[in-house]
């Protein structure tokens, strides 16, 4: 009844004598309606009249358009909310505008426990009788459907509803979009990595709303800026061989995408595809052999409206005159190769450079050496997180998510590889020598004193461990140095008195910072696989680590998925080859090194390696990084590119107690990668009081077999369990065994 009534009441609306139209549509201004709920209205700027993003939106579209704000706080999108949008004057006042293009965000104020419980089998007809009343006075109107703006963590509701809440109705509006026939703007993506912009949690202020309103006018204009691609694609590039690799990039909506691939001349490959209504593209180019150089040449040019009207609903744009459109454009990469790509990210051990090492002499000439054959691409981070207060500038371009500085492609040289990580370096020099004529890629975006939970996506933090994020400065999650430092550095946003005060400043260390600023920016470029060096920063809960590494590589998997829409969605193997911390005297490390050894275990596509053996006991950054990349680079020969070589220490596989019936218990461990195993020392046996006591080692084989005058049945054993250890377990290649525990059969 309900319903009925509403759409009597449109029907009266549109009855009502209409104001003389124009004889030319471009004799009155096009008119746009921007409906929705108080992000609309501009609730909590400090001057909406000025500010609210359909206000900025005027001042972008310019006096061909005439924009109309009919937000009104609390609304609901439901008919039986507790403050529908339809039963407000700014729903009859909307409709009286008559408008030609209708941009809709509602569904917000939904989420209240109030309304999407017991009402959400009602939101679907409910949005579509929103639509159709604006068609009733306007059957050629433009209809634009938002998905939201996001909600963060620091909603009072976040975690009883609103975050599962949103999501559901937010897949709601894309099937209201679809149904509808109309066009789909998100408002959620620009604005989800940008907490610091909603003081609230839902509101967003002044720089939030220009976000808003430079999102809706791409999407009415289909001007996105012209033909541009990832800030990863640059001359001398390395593309991922033997596999189809989708190109991607944005473009001005509807215009016609080619791709031409050439070497010395010839053009060897042709593709072409189109970009959508949000401007974004992506072209498959087949798998090619190792190799190049190449030149690619990407085009972009207006579609013509018979070649898009198969692929967009009539009402997307009013006519091709209406939107602001960049002429041909055309962008050419040189030099680029088919190879193989790898990421090395993390922390300081990570991103310490060749020039800091013990070893930058014969690295360098190893550089000048892989010329054409080894390229970098270095994105170092543009302030360090030194104990300092950072200026208002770093401040700034921090909360911009422009931490990062990526420096393009480089081919290897003494020059260009003196400022990159020794351990990335070193790995790749180890694969270009074993893997004859690949190319290969290696691209470093690690950040010294990070923690784990930077580096992974905010929506898997949210749906798996939203407490995380909430006050990360000053709660007990992350470890009290990473905590202390960033408060430091961002000391000056903190002063109330000061010009750049902002109590939601952001910091590499925090939750999700360094997965929306270094990893995003590389989200979907293939990668064969990925270098992991990081851990210091987490050390002191070995639980929360447990949990959050797993989450991190959960999160890469998907952000490193071949493509960024669902149809070309792909999950691929992503081996991580993960750096064990090296031996430091700090009480928790024993236990971590034995837990990154346990998550090795169990995660698939995830090998280990050890680097006790290399530590200095003054200080965290030990210098001697080439041989963590050699051994990164063994274990990668070995089993990603199958390579018949032990490429990793002595792995114990059972520990086990045999008793011989005469009151004598004989103990041993068995070890796999065993041939010529060799120690002197660094085992202890426990009984069941748990106090351990060192033990004598006897190698036979495979196995060690064990001994202590203080322990007659050992119930436990562990392995160099001391921060700065010298345990010595080692195979014939000289590689180490890793800290470990174990308990006796």
């Amino acid at each position: 009844m309900q319903l009925l009534c509403f759409l009597i009441l449109s029907l009266c609306l549109a009855a009502q004598p209409a104001p003389a139209r124009p004889k030319k549509q471009a004799e009155r201004p096009v008119r746009v309606a921007c409906v929705g709920n108080s992000v609309t209205f501009g609730y909590g700027l400090h001057d909406r009249e000025r500010e609210a993003y359909p206000v900025r939106l005027q001042e972008m579209l310019g006096d061909a358009y005439q924009v109309a704000n009919f937000g009104h706080s609390g609304a609901t999108l439901l008919y039986k909310g507790h403050r529908p949008y339809i039963s407000l004057p700014e729903f009859r006042q909307a409709l009286n505008f008559r408008p030609d293009w209708v941009v809709i965000h509602l569904g917000l104020n939904d989420t209240d426990p109030r309304n999407w419980p017991d009402w959400k089998e009602e939101f679907i007809p409910n949005y579509r009788a929103l639509i159709d009343s604006f068609l009733v006075v306007n059957p050629q109107a433009r209809i634009l459907v938002c998905q939201m703006t996001p909600i963060f963590d620091r909603h009072s509701r976040f975690q009883s509803g609103t975050r599962d809440w949103h999501a559901q109705i937010q897949r709601a509006i894309e099937q209201v979009a679809l149904g509808a026939n109309a066009q789909l703007i998100d408002l959620y993506s620009p604005l989800h990595s940008r907490p610091d912009l909603f003081p609230d949690a839902l509101h967003p202020n002044a720089e939030g709303a220009q976000i808003l309103a430079r999102t809706v006018y791409s999407a009415l204009t289909g001007n996105y800026g012209g033909l541009q691609l990832p800030v990863i694609y640059g001359n001398g590039m390395v593309l991922q061989r033997d596999e189809p690799v989708l190109l991607r990039g944005t473009a001005d909506a509807r215009q016609h995408i080619q791709v031409r691939l050439r070497q010395k001349g010839q053009v060897v490959h042709r593709a072409e595809s189109f970009s959508r209504a949000d401007g974004t593209w992506e072209i498959q180019l087949d798998g090619w052999p190792a190799g190049g150089p190449y030149e690619l040449s990407i085009i972009s040019e207006p579609m013509q409206p018979d070649h898009y009207r198969p692929y967009y609903p009539a009402r997307y744009p009013l006519s091709l005159s209406s939107l602001t459109r960049h002429a041909k454009q055309t962008l050419v990469l040189d030099s680029i190769y088919f190879g193989d790509v790898w990421l090395a990210s993390g922390q300081s051990n990570m991103e310490l450079r060749v020039d800091e090492c013990n070893t930058r002499q014969a690295d360098m000439a190893d550089a000048a050496r892989l010329a054409g054959r080894l390229h970098l691409f270095n994105m170092p981070a543009r302030a360090r997180t030194d104990a300092v207060s950072w200026p208002d500038s770093v401040l700034g371009f921090t909360n911009q998510l422009q931490y990062m500085d990526p420096q393009g492609w480089h081919a290897a040289s003494p020059q260009s590889v003196a400022a990159f990580s020794a351990v990335a370096f070193n790995f790749a020099r180890v694969l270009c020598d074993s893997l004859a004529d690949v190319p290969i890629g290696i691209i470093c975006n690690a950040v010294g004193g990070s923690t784990t939970e930077s580096w992974i996506d905010r929506s898997t933090l949210e749906a798996e461990l939203p407490n995380i994020l909430h006050n990360w400065r000053t709660g007990d999650y992350g470890q009290a140095w990473a905590r202390g430092r960033m408060t430091q550095n961002i000391a000056l946003a903190l002063q109330p008195d000061s010009p750049a005060y902002n109590p939601l400043q952001r910091h590499p260390y925090e939750p999700c910072y360094l997965f929306e600023a270094a990893i995003q920016p590389l989200a979907h470029f293939p990668l064969k696989g990925v270098i992991w060096y990081q851990g210091e920063s987490n050390a002191h809960n070995i639980e929360l680590h447990y949990s959050l590494f797993r989450l991190l590589e959960k999160s890469w998997k998907r952000a490193f998925a071949r493509s960024w829409h669902s149809e070309f969605q792909k999950h691929p193997p992503l081996p991580f080859y993960t750096v064990q911390l090296s031996s430091l005297p700090r009480p928790s490390w024993p236990a971590f090194r034995d837990s990154q050894r346990r998550l090795a275990d169990i995660l698939p596509d995830t090998w280990l390696t050890v680097t006790t053996d290399l530590g200095d006991p003054a200080d965290v950054h030990y210098r001697s990084k080439r041989p963590v990349g050699e051994r990164l680079a063994l274990q990668a020969l070995h089993h990603t590119y199958g390579h018949p070589l032990v490429s990793e220490g002595p792995v114990p596989v059972e520990a086990k107690n045999i008793d011989t019936g005469s009151g004598q218990v004989i103990t041993f461990i068995r070890f796999e990668n065993a041939d010529g195993l060799s120690v002197s020392r660094g085992f202890e046996v426990a009984g069941q009081d748990g106090i351990f006591h060192p033990a004598q080692a006897e190698i036979q084989g495979n196995k060690i077999y064990l001994s202590s005058p203080q322990v007659q049945r050992p119930a436990a054993v562990r392995y160099g369990w001391s921060g700065f250890t010298d345990a010595d377990l080692h195979n014939a290649q000289g590689l180490p065994a890793s800290t470990f525990s174990m308990q006796f059969q």
